[in-house]
C-alpha cells in the first residue's frame, strides 16, 4: 500500500473496513482513521487513530522513526475517533510536546487523563519549525467541534485538513486518484451531510480564511487523500456550504394500511410531469444516512405520515428530528397523510416540523380519511406539480445569487 504524501511524510493511520456504525451515521463501506508522519530534523506525528487500534499507529510510526524520536504529536481536534490513541501515543514517545489549540487542551483534559502531558499552544497563524519543514496552524471552531484546527506544512503545499474533505471510506489504497470517484465524491456527500451541514457558515467562513493557501495536497482525518481532485471537492463544498440545491424533489413517507403510500405515489407522479429528478422513499426502505444525503440538495420535499395515536409515525418522527439537527436550507415542500377518526398528528405533526425547519410551504397539508378517492388523489398529483414547479423557481433563485 502507498503511504508516502511526500519524501519524509507518511500515512501511518488504520482502516477499519468492517465499521458499520458512526453514533448513528451508516457506515456502509467502512472507513479510515488517518493519522500522518512528518520526518525532519523534528519529527511531528498528526493526529491519531480511534483507542482500539492504537497499536497499530505505534508500529506504523516504528516502520519510519523511533518513537523515543517523536518531538510533537499535533491533535488538530479532540474526538475520540482522532484522539483516541493519544494516551497510548504519549506514554509511548516520552520526549514528544502535544500540540493543539486552548479549546482543544480542555476537551483532552475532559476524556483523558493528561497529567505529565507536555502542552504546547497554538492559535491562528503561529508556527513550528520542524527543519526544513514549517507546521502553521488555522483554527477552524465548529469545523465541527469548537476545538477543531488545520495543519498546514507551506514548503509541501500540503494542508492537513482534519474532518474537512473527508469521506467513510475504507480502501486498500490513499490517494483520491487510485480510487473510483464516483464512490469517493458519494462517500464525501454523504460525510458532509451527516455530519457537518448544520456547519456550513462556519465551514464557508474557513474555506475563506484558507483561501489564500497555495494548497497542491489535502490530508483528511478520514478516507482518501486529495491530490489530483481538488477542485472537484473544493467546488462540491463551494456548493454545500451555501445549500445551493440540485433540481431535485423528495418524496418521503410512511404508511399504515397502504392510504399514505397511495398519496406518496400521486405526489410522485404529480413530481414527474414536470420533468425534474425525484426520489421516492420509504422511510423504513432507506436509512436515516441516505435520507439526509438526499435531503442536502434537493429543493423539494414532501413528508407523508398517517396518524398514529394521535401523533405522526415513529421513524417518520425520528427523520425529520435528524433532519431538524441538521439545519438544511432553502427548501420548499408540504406535508400529507392520512387518519381515521381524528386530524391531530401525523401530516398536522409534520408539517409543524417542516415550518420549524424553515421549509416553505408549497401548500397546506393535505389529508385523507382512511382511504384516498380519486378526486383525493388528483389532488394530491396536483400538489406534487406544485411542489415541482416551486422546486424549479428555488433552484434557478439560489443559483443567481
Amino acid at each position: 500500500m502507498e503511504t508516502k504524501l511526500r519524501e519524509g511524510i507518511h500515512w501511518v493511520g488504520y482502516v477499519d473496513w468492517n465499521v458499520r456504525d458512526f453514533h448513528g451515521y451508516k457506515t456502509a463501506r467502512g472507513s479510515t482513521y488517518n493519522a500522518y508522519l512528518v520526518q525532519d530534523e523534528k519529527n511531528a506525528i498528526i493526529d491519531s487513530v480511534k483507542g482500539p487500534y492504537a497499536n497499530k499507529l505505534l508500529g506504523n510510526i516504528q516502520g519510519h522513526v523511533a518513537l523515543t524520536d517523536i518531538d510533537y504529536l499535533v491533535v488538530n481536534h479532540a474526538e475520540p475517533d482522532h484522539s483516541g490513541s493519544v494516551p497510548a501515543v504519549m506514554a509511548a514517545c516520552p520526549n514528544a510536546v502535544l500540540v493543539c489549540d486552548a479549546k482543544c487542551k480542555d476537551a483532552l483534559r475532559l476524556h483523558y487523563d493528561t497529567t505529565g502531558w507536555n502542552f504546547q499552544i497554538v492559535k491562528t497563524g503561529d508556527s513550528i519549525s520542524l527543519g526544513r519543514r514549517t507546521l502553521t496552524f488555522l483554527e477552524t471552531p465548529m469545523v465541527h467541534w469548537p476545538e477543531s484546527m488545520f495543519t498546514y506544512v507551506p514548503e509541501e503545499k500540503l494542508l492537513f485538513s482534519m474532518d474537512a474533505f473527508g469521506q467513510h471510506l475504507a480502501t486498500a489504497s490513499r490517494f483520491d486518484d487510485t480510487e473510483d470517484m464516483t464512490i469517493v465524491m458519494q462517500e464525501a456527500k454523504t460525510y458532509y451531510a451527516n455530519i457537518v451541514m448544520l456547519y456550513g457558515r462556519s465551514i464557508r467562513q474557513t474555506l475563506d480564511a484558507a483561501s489564500g493557501l497555495d494548497i497542491d495536497m489535502i490530508a483528511p482525518s478520514h478516507g482518501v487523500i486529495w491530490r489530483k481532485n481538488i477542485p472537484t471537492i473544493l467546488e462540491a463544498y463551494d456548493r454545500w456550504t451555501q445549500h445551493r440545491p440540485e433540481k431535485k424533489v423528495l418524496v418521503v413517507f410512511d404508511t399504515m394500511w397502504k392510504a399514505t403510500e397511495m398519496m406518496a405515489d400521486a405526489i410522485m407522479e404529480g413530481v414527474l410531469e414536470e420533468r425534474v429528478n425525484a426520489r421516492l422513499l420509504n422511510v423504513h426502505s432507506s436509512h436515516i444516512t441516505e435520507l439526509a444525503t438526499e435531503m442536502l440538495d434537493c429543493a423539494g420535499v414532501a413528508v407523508g405520515s398517517p396518524t398514529l395515536n394521535m401523533s405522526l409515525m415513529p421513524q417518520v418522527a425520528c427523520v425529520l428530528t435528524y433532519w431538524k439537527g441538521l439545519k438544511p436550507q432553502h427548501k420548499v415542500g408540504f406535508a400529507f397523510g392520512s387518519y381515521g377518526w381524528s386530524k391531530n398528528g401525523g401530516a398536522a405533526d409534520v408539517e409543524k416540523y417542516l415550518k420549524e425547519m424553515k421549509v416553505e410551504l408549497t401548500s397546506p397539508a393535505l389529508y385523507v380519511k382512511y382511504v384516498p378517492t380519486e378526486d383525493d388523489l388528483a389532488q394530491c398529483r396536483e400538489a406534487g406539480r406544485t411542489l415541482a414547479q416551486a422546486a424549479l423557481s428555488n433552484h434557478a433563485k439560489l443559483w443567481q445569487e
